[in-house]
């Protein structure tokens, strides 16, 4: 009996592996596929059957985007802005979390709800009344104008509020409090380490949103100096003759630093996911 129990063990892991290595080359395939159009000219875009197989353009197409946009320029103003957004949202997120998980407040339940029912309103609805803030502000046309919009993040909140609420027990803060513990030196001394793994999650998570984000940035900036790298890619479909092998060139190279900011975090990410198991 244990030997077919040790056998079906062995097929279901041999079953298990297969379709995670299976649903992992499906997920790079089209960063690969990405990968491929950016090394070919543009009439492999559309070649029948598809090409598979990596050219020699790589570097001759992201010649063309340096020729048609300030890339480095772009990809700069998209990391101050990501990096600060993703600062903010950390701290706020953090702090409310904290709040809203251990402390008792008038309104406490109604106004987390109020917070949560924001995710379910679609961005475009609120693009004219911010718009109208932003122009009366004064903002229009700057990276703070761009920013500033991604300062408040319910999921972040959300997020942090739960794992406060499960990864930190009410009473290691009593016992701070009966030390004599501000309930900022409590954030700054207890939570803070504790929830380290969770800021690499959001952290991800957010940073990859205003990385990828467009239509905001896009009605905001003017000025191609300020240009973040979604708009700047934008503008190089602005012609008749469209170089697919260009626009996949910068796209290639606009992804790169997602992946190594994800591959830098990698350890902290999992842990945040697979702690709740864990426990």
């Amino acid at each position: 009996m244990s030997k077919i129990a040790d056998k079906k063990k062995g097929l279901g892991k041999i079953f298990i592996y297969s379709f995670l290595g299976i649903a992992s080359l499906l997920s790079l395939f089209p960063f690969y596929w990405m990968f491929v159009m950016a090394s070919r000219p543009s009439a492999a875009y559309n070649s029948i059957p598809p090409t598979l197989t990596p050219g020699r353009l790589i570097v001759d197409n992201f010649q063309k985007v340096l020729n048609q946009i300030d890339f480095f320029q772009a990809m700069w103003n998209t990391f101050i802005i990501c990096t600060v957004v993703t600062l903010v949202v950390l701290l706020i997120s953090s702090l409310a979390g904290f709040a809203f998980a251990k402390f008792k407040f008038p309104g406490k339940n109604i106004l987390f709800l109020a917070i949560l029912l924001t995710m379910v309103i679609p961005p475009q609805l609120g693009l004219i009344p911010q718009y109208y803030l932003i122009a009366n502000a004064g903002l229009l046309d700057t990276l703070t104008g761009v920013s500033i919009l991604f300062f408040l993040n319910p999921l972040g909140i959300f997020l942090m509020r739960q794992y406060v609420s499960d990864a930190i027990p009410d009473e290691l803060i009593e016992a701070a409090k009966l030390d004599g513990c501000s309930n900022f030196r409590i954030y700054r001394s207890i939570v803070l380490p504790i929830i380290l793994p969770a800021f690499a999650t959001l952290g991800i998570i957010v940073f990859t949103a205003v990385w990828g984000e467009f239509l905001w940035q896009f009605t905001v900036l003017r000025d191609p100096a300020k240009y973040t790298i979604q708009v700047a890619l934008a503008s190089l479909s602005n012609t008749h003759n469209i170089d697919f092998g260009m626009i996949l060139s910068g796209v290639f190279w606009a992804t790169v630093p997602l992946i190594i900011i994800f591959l830098f975090f990698n350890r902290l990410f999992i842990s945040s996911i697979t702690e709740g198991s864990v426990k």
